[in-house]
């Protein structure tokens, strides 16, 4: 089957045999909001044609891809959700062809009753259930970072932080651009910092504005200014959402899963850093309950 990862920035696509493992694989910077006029099926043939071509005859999909932006709206699946649950709920996407099918969303409130949603990382948790032993924290660090608990293999809650999105709006929309050089190479020293200064009272927003002052006082570079930043969003993200002493399972690129690993540890919990096909294993799971692997 060829199991796909289409999110909203990046395409990903990997080619698996019979028992899930990964023949091949493929990437693009060719995300749903780069399909031009909603032509997703094009967008689709151009990236696993070859695939196709030699016989591929079955494709499933994650993430946005099913959104209201995507290719077809997909419905969310309240928590607790398992592999189960997500292979019963896939819907059909009308493609000549391949049979294309596409894997749901996945909802649950916070502790406050606001809704949460998610689309794709659900398909990659899926993936870790091996790894996490069934349950445990599994975090994926990025635009809008996911911090999902499992249980009994079953997701039974999760929690989005807008960290990644936050510090690129920072960076170039704010007056801390002013006083801060956003081509320099990550200050391991200043991200420190950034993490430490999390901990203090009086908040993020005032937090930030000290971005600014200590830059405009000779206390911090202009070349260390975004890696200050970055350590103070991922020091805040970490102490609202990880519980005290936890243990967490980090997917993504291992960059910027490394500056995780070294604030989690900072703020008192253990850190391991998984393999980054987590979606690939997911959706083969998914697609033996479909009897495709």
């Amino acid at each position: 089957m060829i199991a796909v990862d289409w999110g909203t920035s990046n395409f990903r696509a990997f080619r698996l045999n019979a028992e899930g493992a990964v023949l091949a694989r493929c990437s693009s910077p060719q995300g749903i909001l780069r399909v031009d006029s909603g032509n997703f099926a094009e967008a689709l043939v151009d990236e696993v044609g070859a695939w196709m071509a030699e016989g591929e005859q079955h494709i499933l999909l994650c993430g946005m891809v099913g959104s209201r932006q995507g290719w077809l709206e997909a419905e969310y699946l309240p928590c607790p959700v398992g592999i189960s649950d997500l292979a019963n709920g896939v819907i059909h996407v009308p493609f000549d062809g391949a049979e294309v099918w596409l894997v749901p969303g996945v909802m649950g409130p916070d502790a406050a009753g606001v809704p949460e949603l998610m689309r794709g990382e659900e398909t990659a948790a899926m993936g870790m259930l091996d790894a996490c032993g069934g349950a445990g924290l599994v975090c994926f660090p990025g635009t809008h970072s996911k911090w999902i608990h499992l249980s009994d293999r079953k997701i039974v809650s999760f929690t989005t932080c807008m960290t990644g999105e936050i510090y690129s709006a920072l960076r170039k929309c704010t007056i801390l651009e002013r006083t801060m050089k956003t081509d320099g190479a990550m200050d391991s020293s200043a991200f420190r910092d950034g993490v430490a200064r999390s901990a203090d009272s009086s908040g993020l927003l005032h937090h930030l504005f000290g971005v600014r002052t200590l830059a405009l006082m000779g206390q911090l570079k202009a070349e260390a200014s975004a890696s200050y930043l970055s350590g103070l969003l991922i020091g805040h993200e970490v102490r609202a959402t990880m519980p005290p002493g936890g243990v967490v399972h980090l997917v993504g690129v291992a960059p910027l899963c490394g500056l995780y690993a070294k604030t989690i540890e900072a703020c008192g919990g253990s850190a391991t850093v998984e393999v980054a096909d987590a979606a690939a294993r997911g959706l083969a799971a998914i697609g033996r309950r479909l009897r495709w692997t």
